[in-house]
């Protein structure tokens, strides 16, 4: 190679010097110097070497075993090319894959190289090892000049290659009209199939080639599938290719109907028949309403096969689902979609457009019938049971078969007998004239129709919701739960998983989220985080959160000698859309970048935040949590800080990374919006919240207090008379009103008197955090999204823990107690020190150094006596568990539990 190597730059200095050299007599040698010279068409020099020369010239060399020819022919060397014919070169000579120098010519458009060859009876039949000839070369590259040339040379243009393609199907899928036309006009078979059954017009609609489709068409192409079935339809709507499949439909109308059944076919990629309707409903006016008729059409059968029970609920549910999301998306892209407000179509409006929503009215008069019939057999039920819930979870029995109702059948329901799944003696088909009514008594109904009436309903929310204006909720729709409100609620009491899979309007409507939020808090923590991630990152491009940005100006720059400053100037100029999406940081002079430098600037920004020289937050009594700081208006730029604070903090929880800062319970309340009680001043001011404490437990009337709703508070070291209402400074504290005045004191320390500072900070944060979705957590569960699942030594728990109220350490309900602790999950255990405690975190030095109201205060578990189903209780300031004498460790678990994943819901912290 060396030595070849050398000798070309030998013959190059002697070519640039316009000598010749002397031909060597080694053919390997003597090829590697005629080489060059062929490539450059240096014929002269060619042709007097090999005047003198023995050489060859039809020697193969190299890896493919190409003759000099072949290298003409490929390069457009022709004189080069006609020298090497008339020297005797056979230009049908076949490379190692089969190729001639005819089919490099072809392949490469050198028109009069191919004039020559074929002048020297150069064979256009030849195949190479592919079964390719070259007319299958100029058709993939749709050299059609060449091609009309070729032809005439050409017996038979259909000539196939090894998977039967021949010409026209390369040309038809690399969408070379005029190269189709010219085979077409040259006799090529229009329908002819390869191997595979594949016709031209299936290779251009596999690929999308709308004209060279259109030119098969109008020459009478048939539309045929290949062995597989697969048709040319099938092919254009998996790549979405919206033209090809409008010209399509224009030679064959039948086929419309087609593509709107395709919403039905789960194999279909939903993004791409999506991209298919919203080019085929662009055309006119008339075509989108059609579309959308139809959809709503399809929709309302797959609803009411879902409704009939006998369909596979999973299927039919995923089905009903696609089609209703296809509909909802064209409809918003139409011509007039809603920006006034108004409920179209379902406020009486008459347009064009609310029309298409006709036939979907079958399918929610059927949903409203339904729960109706469960509505008034749950009233029926109820004169035996103290609420709805506890008519749901009471066991089956023989004495309950006589409480039945009958299951509505939709229009166009099979006439056949339709049973429930696993039917039983309680689910029995009664005849009643030419009708059929299946009766079931409650309980099943709740079961097989649950789930089916869910999905349905959020079918309805859809629809309703695509008629609206961005972040309103449709008032028909609020109408309908409120109407339902307790069928709905029994569904998600028997089977939770309702909200997380169908019940999404719950995060866009808060007057229906406060409805079933007490069910919702109820579900396991890590269930409401999923659906909280699910919820934040949808419609995001990357499933993967983190990513590396396409661009510099995505990475965030910062300085590490000011990273505060720089880190809140580049975030507040930074596209949030991207930042949503991924987070690059990068300091200033350093070269690295990646997750780990991401988690370090989070991790010192942490600390920054809380840094007493911007004097944002201040520590809490136990030098553990941070609050707002009422008097950081000392700092200019307070407000502008406190934003750029929520939004690390939302930033953090977006990505799922942890943040190394705790802040009082009240501080994470006013994030969730969840009012603060007089127990939070604690925090703040321990000996403060006693005396508060105490007004409440005692009796203050005769005692002179002469306390009124105003009180004196420190601004900036001068105190000053605050009136907690208007006119508070003449009203006095009774014992009547005292409750209200410890709830307006309570606001004005941990509220009022910071809300600049919490209104800047939640700016920041629900840039990234939506409201309707961190309400999901409770403050405990938000200090563990934001800070992370601490680590807890058991050990160290219980060599730190005082008994009291009769307890002692070896009694048998302690001894439980701590066997229970040691089999919870890591979660738990946390969940259970934020119960008793207020915080997650052991302090630096482990349990002895835990806090209360007035310091140092051990974890205490004071006894309590038993009473059935009575679940633990905490008194936080003073870190006491009020732990029942349960009389098995099976029932202490089970209450403690309830305790637990009930949080503060359901009863009141002692």
């Amino acid at each position: 190679m060396e030595r070849a190597m050398e000798q070309l730059n030998r013959l190059t200095r002697s070519l640039r010097r316009a000598r010749t050299i002397e031909l060597p007599e080694d053919s390997e040698t003597a090829v590697y110097t005629l080489m060059p010279m062929v490539m450059a068409d240096q014929h002269r020099s060619v042709s007097e070497l090999l005047s003198n020369s023995k050489f060859d010239v039809n020697y193969a060399f190299g890896r493919v075993k190409r003759s000099l020819l072949h290298i003409a022919a490929n390069c457009g060397s022709v004189e080069c090319l006609i020298l090497l014919l008339k020297k005797g070169a056979n230009p049908n000579y076949q490379d190692i894959s089969g190729c001639t120098p005819l089919h490099l010519a072809a392949r490469n458009g050198q028109k009069k190289c191919m004039s020559k060859l074929l002048e020297y009876s150069a064979d256009v039949n030849i195949c190479n090892n592919e079964g390719l000839t070259a007319i299958h070369w100029l058709a993939v590259n749709g050299r059609t000049e060449l091609l009309h040339d070729l032809v005439q040379h050409v017996a038979n243009v259909d000539v196939e290659d090894a998977m039967g393609q021949t010409a026209l199907h390369v040309a038809c899928q690399n969408g070379h009209k005029t190269t189709v036309q010219c085979l077409l006009d040259s006799g090529a078979d229009i329908n002819r199939p390869n191997v595979s059954g594949a016709t031209p017009l299936y290779f251009a609609c596999s690929h999308g080639q709308r004209d060279t489709a259109q030119i098969l068409l109008m020459r009478g192409a048939k539309y045929l599938p290949d062995k597989n079935g697969v048709t040319p339809l099938d092919l254009c709507v998996q790549g979405g290719y919206g033209e090809t499949c409008e010209v399509l439909i224009q030679h064959h109308p039948r086929l419309f109907q087609t593509i709107i059944q395709m919403t039905q076919n789960e194999d279909l990629r939903e993004n791409m028949l999506r991209q298919v309707l919203e080019h085929l409903s662009q055309q006119n006016e008339n075509q989108y309403l059609k579309i959308l008729t139809s959809l709503a059409e399809v929709a309302t059968t797959n609803g009411h096969k879902l409704l009939s029970l006998s369909s596979n609920y999973e299927a039919q549910m995923k089905s009903l689902l696609r089609i209703v999301r296809i509909f909802c998306h064209l409809f918003r892209l139409g011509p007039s979609t809603p920006s006034n407000g108004n409920d179209m179509g379902y406020n009486g409006n008459k347009t064009p457009r609310s029309q298409v929503f006709k036939p979907l009215e079958l399918l929610w008069h059927s949903l409203d019938e339904w729960l109706a019939l469960i509505s008034a057999e749950l009233m029926k039920d109820k004169r035996n049971s103290t609420n709805i819930t506890s008519i749901l979870l009471k066991p089956k029995g023989p004495s309950q078969q006589e409480d039945t109702i009958p299951i509505p059948t939709s229009e166009g329901a099979s006439a056949e007998k339709r049973m429930l799944p696993a039917e039983t003696e309680e689910s029995k088909i009664y005849e009643v004239g030419s009708a059929q009514e299946t009766y079931v008594d409650c309980q099943d109904v709740i079961s097989v129709t649950a789930n089916r009436l869910s999905a349905v309903i959020q079918a309805f929310y859809m629809c309703c919701s695509c008629q609206m204006p961005q972040g309103m909720t449709s008032p028909r729709f609020i109408e309908f739960v409120c109407k339902h409100d307790n069928v709905l609620k029994c569904f998600v009491n028997r089977n939770p998983e309702i909200i997380f899979d169908h019940f999404h309007f719950l995060l866009e409507c808060p007057e229906l989220m406060s409805r079933f939020m007490h069910i919702i808090k109820a579900q396991p923590f890590k269930d409401r985080c999923e659906w909280f991630y699910e919820h934040l990152h949808s419609g995001q491009p990357d499933s993967d959160m983190v990513h590396r940005p396409v661009s510099e100006s995505d990475i965030l720059l910062v300085h590490r000698d000011s990273i505060f400053r720089s880190s809140c100037e580049v975030v507040s100029k930074a596209n949030c859309v991207k930042l949503k999406q991924g987070i690059a940081v990068r300091f200033h002079g350093e070269e690295g970048m990646g997750q780990g430098v991401v988690r370090e600037w989070f991790d010192i920004l942490s600390n920054e935040i809380v840094n007493p020289d911007y004097a944002l937050f201040t520590q809490s009594a136990d030098g553990t949590t941070f609050q707002p700081n009422s008097n950081s208006s000392v700092n200019p730029d307070h407000l502008n800080y406190f934003r750029f604070a929520g939004q690390i903090l939302g930033l953090a929880l977006n990505h799922r990374q942890l943040v190394n800062i705790y802040f009082t319970r009240s501080f994470y309340k006013h994030i969730l919006g969840i009012p603060v009680n007089y127990q939070d001043v604690a925090s703040i001011d321990p000996e403060y919240a006693k005396n508060l404490q105490w007004i409440l437990d005692n009796d203050i009337n005769d005692l002179g207090l002469e306390l009124t709703f105003s009180v004196e508070t420190d601004v900036f070291g001068a105190m000053e008379e605050v009136p907690l209402k208007p006119g508070g400074a003449s009203i006095i504290v009774t014992q009547e009103n005292k409750a209200e005045y410890v709830q307006l004191v309570t606001e004005l320390r941990m509220t009022r008197a910071i809300q600049p500072q919490i209104n800047a900070f939640l700016q920041g944060f629900h840039t990234f955090i939506p409201p309707s979705l961190v309400q999901l957590f409770d403050e405990y569960e938000l200090e563990l999204l934001l800070s992370g699942m601490p680590e807890i030594d058991v050990n160290d728990w219980i060599k730190n823990t005082e008994y009291t109220s009769g307890y002692e350490r070896d009694d048998p309900v302690i001894q439980w107690f701590w066997e229970v602790v040691e089999e919870l999950t890591q979660e738990e255990r946390v969940l259970l020190l934020q119960f008793v405690t207020g915080s997650s975190r052991v302090p630096h030095g482990g349990f002895a150094h835990i806090m209360g109201g007035s310091g140092l205060q051990n974890f205490t578990i004071a006894a309590v006596p038993y009473t059935p189903n009575l679940l633990p209780t905490s008194s936080t300031c003073i870190n006491m568990l009020k732990l029942p004498e349960y009389p098995k460790k099976e029932i202490l678990k089970d209450r403690l539990l309830v305790a637990l994943h009930c949080g503060s819901y359901g009863y009141t912290m002692a």
